[in-house]
């Protein structure tokens, strides 16, 4: 196997910054995210940090177009934590509409309601405490300490991470799962001022979701193509372990989909027989919906009835 490209001389390496090698790629991603940032309703002053907090939870693994709709939708419905928290967890569920991955939205609730419960209805400005909060895990914590209050965190989700492999590190693609060695390069390239580092947090990220994209990256827009190692080097292919692709038909994440849409439209409990409409495999019907109801997402009753969950 071809070792991955070595960084630019002149380019940040991941044992400099903060520093003036760091402020190399601090300064250009930065100038270029004030005039290209998109306008989402997540980074406006009124959104607040529970506001941020709920566009984390939805945008994991869901585009921001299939997330917009449902955010506002439901900070309209719950504009705090104590809102939410006073609902049934089904609630949370249905209002989650098609978003996928509703367990999600049970997470979102427990964190709500511990919010509620621990902080009196105010999200807590700790990373620890964010930490410490149900469902919430490093990158979360990292993503509201930041982007909600302005701190100094390393936040690496798929676009970062993919923006530090190319310009850094000279590879196309970084691993399918966060490495020590990506983190100690984020926190290496971190600067040292707070508000610069948050603001570099939402630069690099949005720097990977419009420019230097998975698929057909835009190099001649890109603020830092002369300091890009990957880009120096040819843009060699990626030759580590296959992509994981993201399937969906047929899966079992389809029937689940397929069962919870007919849970969420219902005003009453629903019988046996509604479900099964939905799908004609019945093993792979009944282990779908035996997933729902271990992960928390249907509450079985007496005579054969479902429901989204109460408690």
């Amino acid at each position: 196997m071809t070792a991955p490209a070595k960084p630019l001389p002149h380019g940040p390496s991941p044992g400099d910054a903060p520093g003036a090698a760091g402020d190399a790629l601090h300064r250009p991603v930065i100038a270029w995210f004030e005039t290209h940032a998109r306008d989402l309703p997540w980074r406006r002053e009124d959104a607040g940090p529970w506001g941020v907090m709920v566009s984390e939870f939805m945008l994991q693994q869901t585009p921001v177009s299939r997330v917009l709709p449902v955010y506002e939708q439901w900070l309209a419905r719950w504009p705090r934590p104590a809102d939410l928290a006073k609902e049934a967890p089904g609630e949370a569920v249905r209002a989650w509409g098609r978003l996928g991955y509703p367990r999600r939205a049970l997470r979102l609730h427990g964190a709500a309601v511990a919010i509620t419960e621990r902080h009196g209805g105010d999200v807590p400005t700790q990373h620890a405490q964010l930490l410490a909060l149900p469902g919430i895990g490093e990158y979360t914590a990292a993503a509201v300490a930041s982007f909600a209050y302005g701190q100094r965190h390393a936040v690496l989700d798929t676009n970062v991470r993919r923006v530090f492999a190319r310009a850094v590190t000279g590879v196309q693609y970084p691993p399918n799962a966060t490495t020590a060695a990506e983190r100690k390069l984020a926190r290496a390239l971190l600067p040292e001022e707070e508000h610069t580092a948050s603001r570099w947090a939402a630069a690099s990220m949005e720097l990977g979701a419009l420019v230097c994209t998975a698929r057909n990256e835009a190099c001649e827009r890109c603020p830092i193509a002369a300091r890009c190692a990957w880009l120096a080097a040819g843009k060699p292919a990626h030759e580590g372990p296959a992509r994981r692709g993201q399937t969906y038909a047929g899966t079992d994440r389809q029937v689940r989909g397929k069962l919870l849409a007919v849970l969420r439209e219902a005003v009453a409990p629903v019988p046996q027989a509604a479900l099964d409409r939905v799908w004609d495999e019945p093993v792979q019907r009944a282990r779908a919906l035996d997933g729902l109801v271990a992960d928390g997402l249907v509450e079985p009753l007496r005579g054969g009835l479902y429901r989204l969950p109460l408690t």
